[in-house]
């Protein structure tokens, strides 16, 4: 949530954020191309059988030499799932390796495997040794088979089992319905790049193929699918934004109150088709990490009472980015649409004439409601709902907040941004009649690792959040009270006590 407060007396303007560094990797995960191309297999027992199948599977011409060959070897050959197998009984010699595309052994003694692995590395071809890691160059990872649509994963080594679970779960994700789709797209690929599109309109039109897919991925592609989205792109590209030379967008995006598991597919999609992202100090990196990394990232940070970009330069940032022709998302924590200044940017989007939309965010107090695992309604105590922000332009408390309605026994109060006005609110609601013993819970850095939870009274909230701040907790702060809360208050929660206890 970006603070709707005056801009702070320290502006900074809008920069670029570097990419994080890729991280250690045990396995590079790579896709050999095996299409009629030769591969040995020396070994003919069954943890051999599955490694040709689907070697044939990949469409490489298998030779399995081995002195003994088990049934389901036999049987491979005589149906293969797609290259060629021939099967030689008989003990390798190191001419057998030389010339193939990949060498795979399975041997129970040791120095055989040693000697294979060895010849292997000596003739330039990549070697895989069954179970044993240390004679191996690559490995064969689980495999979740949508193809041409593959995914592979590696736990190098270190967990099968996990690794299966995890394709497991992938299975579950993927429908197969997506063969049909990734197909479609291997062979529509050509006629995309014969229509001499721009770089921008070829993106736009395999975002809609993916979002059509996504949508429909139980029904096989047709012609009539691929005539509709080129369509859509000569549409796109005969309107008035797209004359104007407005080609791009801005995308309004809510990040969800900071755990990245909250943030919705939708705007995952956008993250993952974003040209640039500007994004909130609130956004974590964890979030960010769902954007491509092609995608440039610009910090345009706006806190309560630090150095902030100024509006009108995220403005006009977020407006030339776009007639670039660029596709903008605007990352903001929580839900743009409620105290975020969403409506100043949708406004100068649409003077600008460029096209504007908005994915919502799990918003920070629904994040509050399950961490608190309550609900922020009860039929007996709370019958209303209410937002206020505790921070005015001049960063003191809102000169026009009505705190008779603030004091409502049936209703739940979430304040925004309470902070450095927290005493001056207490005051006004216990003058305006609110009862002193209303339970009243603040969160910091809701559903984020380093969350605390200060549990009190609406009389003592404000001592509480001092002595919890003194503690140590900090980052955003939210306030919730209300009679609707009655029950987390009597609970004795464990982060609650400990911030409170200061």
């Amino acid at each position: 949530m970006a603070a709707p407060g005056a801009e702070s007396s320290s502006p900074r303007a809008p920069r670029e954020t570097r990419q994080a560094r890729m991280e250690a990797l045990a396995r590079l995960p790579v896709f050999f191309g095996l299409d009629g191309r030769r591969v040995l297999v020396a070994g003919g027992g069954e943890p051999a059988a599955w490694k040709v199948e689907l070697l044939s599977a990949a469409g490489a011409r298998v030779e399995v030499i081995a002195p003994a060959v088990c049934e389901d070897i036999w049987r491979l050959a005589g149906a293969p799932a797609h290259g060629a197998i021939a099967v030689h009984v008989r003990d390798w010699h190191a001419d057998d390796i030389a010339g193939a595309a990949l060498a795979i052994g399975d041997f129970e003694d040791a120095e055989a495997a040693a000697r294979f692995s060895s010849a292997a590395r000596a003739a330039g071809v990549p070697v895989n040794v069954i179970d044993r890691p240390a004679l191996c160059d690559f490995t064969f990872g689980a495999i979740v088979n949508r193809s041409p649509l593959v995914v592979g994963i590696s736990t190098d080594g270190a967990a099968p089992v996990f690794g299966q679970a995890v394709r497991a779960k992938i299975e579950a994700l993927l429908p197969s319905g997506f063969r049909a789709w990734a197909q479609a797209a291997k062979t529509w690929r050509a006629a995309v790049t014969e229509r001499g599109l721009s770089f921008h309109a070829r993106r736009a039109f395999w975002e809609r193929f993916a979002a059509k897919a996504l949508a429909e991925p139980h029904r096989a592609p047709e012609e009539a699918d691929r005539a509709a989205l080129f369509a859509a792109i000569e549409t796109q590209g005969s309107s008035p934004q797209g004359r104007s030379g407005v080609g791009g967008s801005v995308v309004l995006v809510g990040a969800g109150p900071g755990d990245p598991e909250l943030l919705t597919l939708k705007a995952v999609r956008a993250l993952q088709s974003a040209d640039v992202v500007l994004y909130d100090d609130l956004v974590s990196g964890a979030i960010l990490d769902f954007a491509r990394r092609e995608a440039k990232k610009m910090l345009v940070g706006k806190t309560g009472y630090g150095p902030s970009c100024k509006q009108d330069d995220i403005n006009a940032l977020m407006v030339d980015l776009a007639r670039e022709g660029r596709r903008v998302v605007r990352l903001k924590g929580g839900e743009p649409m409620i105290f975020g200044r969403a409506g100043e940017e949708i406004a100068y989007c649409r003077a600008a004439g460029v096209p504007v939309e908005v994915v919502p965010g799990i918003s920070s107090p629904q994040g509050a409601a399950s961490r608190l695992v309550t609900s922020l309604t009860h039929r007996d105590h709370a019958r209303r709902l209410q937002f206020v922000t505790a921070h005015a332009r001049d960063g003191k408390l809102p000169a026009d907040l009505d705190f008779k309605a603030l004091s409502d026994k049936a209703a739940t109060t979430v304040v925004y941004m309470p902070r450095r006005t927290l005493p001056d609110l207490v005051r006004n609601l216990l003058a305006a009649g609110i009862e002193p013993a209303t339970p009243a819970i603040a969160i910091f850095s809701v559903t984020r690792p380093e969350e605390k939870v200060v549990v009190a009274t609406v009389a003592s909230l404000a001592e509480a959040v001092t002595r919890a701040v003194e503690a140590g907790a900090d980052g955003p702060c939210l306030v919730l009270y209300g009679f609707a809360l009655s029950e987390v208050a009597a609970q004795d929660l464990p982060q609650a006590a400990e911030a409170a206890r200061g």
